[in-house]
């Protein structure tokens, strides 16, 4: 259990304020660049292969760094090697404008720098899991999340706009250039933070070394295990809905660039609505069942989205849909927050980091090619339905292991 107090002062409440915001500022940057990367090969090829291709270039890469981030986040200053991350990030970004404003306009090209911003994205990703509870006290890092969700809505509801808007009256490559200023601002940002490495009760050893005690701490909890399972499962089924509905948009309702942005802005939508409710409640006492609810609703929002016909409709079960992404994320990420030692917090969120990230590519070569052979409805009401069933198990599994609370709160 991860039981780190910090001081009781407002100390802390400056730097998760800078923390927040420069986090943010990337996630804007990068969300603008991902949308306008995907739309473009939307538009340009309307192909369930290539859409594979990008997901599995911009996901494989985070699983396999992976390995060694979250040893590199338990070792090394979790600040500086998110600030390096979002530098390698940015320079990619910048090459790739390079080579579009030079007429090297290729697909490819937008594989191969998605697979190495992907890396950087692997580095970062446990380092910033890993540092809120270093920087936040833990009664309250159930508000703090729920306020990052909310902050995260928000930016992604102004992202595929932003991107809409950059791609279809500027061009992608602007798209880029908007990612390279705003990772230089965040790394600004964040520099007027002070962070600690992490104290350690013995001598770093190799790389594999520690890599394997964080395997054997997570395989020892039966809670972190049950977690860990019901991540990669809910991330397989989740991929079609999270990869393919630009997709099916494109093919049952039309190629228009602003069917796209309203199909990502209504699930923002609801995802900022369900950030606002975490900020105001501020806790969750059962984060399993409350996950569970979530993958339920999840599943059942997913189906009727395959069944929908009206463009009105879906964007309306879309928008439902969105309201439980914060609340799951918030009760997930606190529940492992909350239960692992801060030393060995960088290596735990690298294993979710490749368990989901694992999932993702997986499921997306098996549903990307059926995309272009089953209609993409067909897919998203099954998976959906199975979904519901993974949430329900999810629950039960728990509470036969003796994982769940004496009092339900969610």
């Amino acid at each position: 259990m991860n039981t780190k107090q910090l001081p009781d002062d407002n100390s802390w409440k400056k730097n998760i304020v800078l923390f927040l915001l420069s986090q943010n500022i990337s996630l804007f940057g990068s969300s603008v660049v991902s949308f306008a990367i995907i739309w473009h090969i939307t538009l340009q090829t309307s192909s369930g292969k290539w859409i594979m291709l990008f997901t599995i270039c911009a996901l494989l890469p985070q699983v396999l760094i992976s390995l060694w981030a979250g040893v590199w986040a338990d070792r090394y200053n979790r600040k500086h090697l998110i600030m390096l991350a979002d530098g390698f990030i940015a320079l990619a970004t910048l090459g790739l404008a390079v080579a579009f404003w030079a007429g090297y306009e290729r697909i490819e090209l937008l594989l191969v720098v998605s697979f190495i911003r992907s890396i950087g994205a692997g580095i970062q990703t446990p380092a910033v899991g890993a540092l809120f509870p270093q920087i936040v006290p833990m009664e309250q890092l159930t508000r703090v999340q729920g306020i990052n969700q909310t902050l995260n809505s928000v930016l992604m509801l102004l992202s595929p706009a932003v991107g809409g808007v950059v791609l279809g009256t500027m061009g992608i490559t602007w798209a880029f250039i908007l990612d390279v200023i705003t990772a230089a601002i965040a790394i600004m940002v964040l520099s007027f933070i002070y962070v600690e490495r992490v104290a350690r009760p013995t001598e770093p050893a190799s790389v594999m070394s520690e890599l394997r005690d964080g395997i054997a701490y997570a395989l020892n909890n039966k809670l972190l295990k049950l977690v860990l399972i019901y991540f990669g499962v809910s991330f397989f089924l989740i991929t079609p809905a999270a990869v393919l509905t630009p997709l099916l948009v494109e093919r049952t309702f039309g190629s228009d660039v602003w069917r796209l942005t309203a199909n990502e802005m209504v699930w923002t939508i609801g995802s900022l609505i369900g950030g606002v409710y975490i900020s105001l409640r501020g806790e969750f006492k059962d984060k399993i069942l409350t996950a569970a609810i979530c993958l339920v609703a999840f599943g059942i929002t997913f189906a009727l989205l395959g069944i929908a016909d009206n463009f009105v409709v879906y964007l309306l079960i879309m928008g439902i849909a969105g309201l439980f992404m914060p609340v799951i994320a918030t009760a997930q990420t606190v529940l492992i927050q909350e239960n692992v030692e801060t030393a060995m917090m960088g290596r735990v969120f690298s294993l979710v980091q490749i368990v989901a990230g694992s999932a993702m590519p997986v499921a997306i070569l098996f549903f990307g090619p059926l995309a272009d052979i089953v209609p993409i409805g067909s897919i998203l009401l099954v998976t959906g339905i199975l979904l519901a069933v993974a949430g329900v198990g999810y629950q039960l599994t728990a509470k036969h292991m003796g994982l769940m609370p004496e009092g339900r709160s969610y």
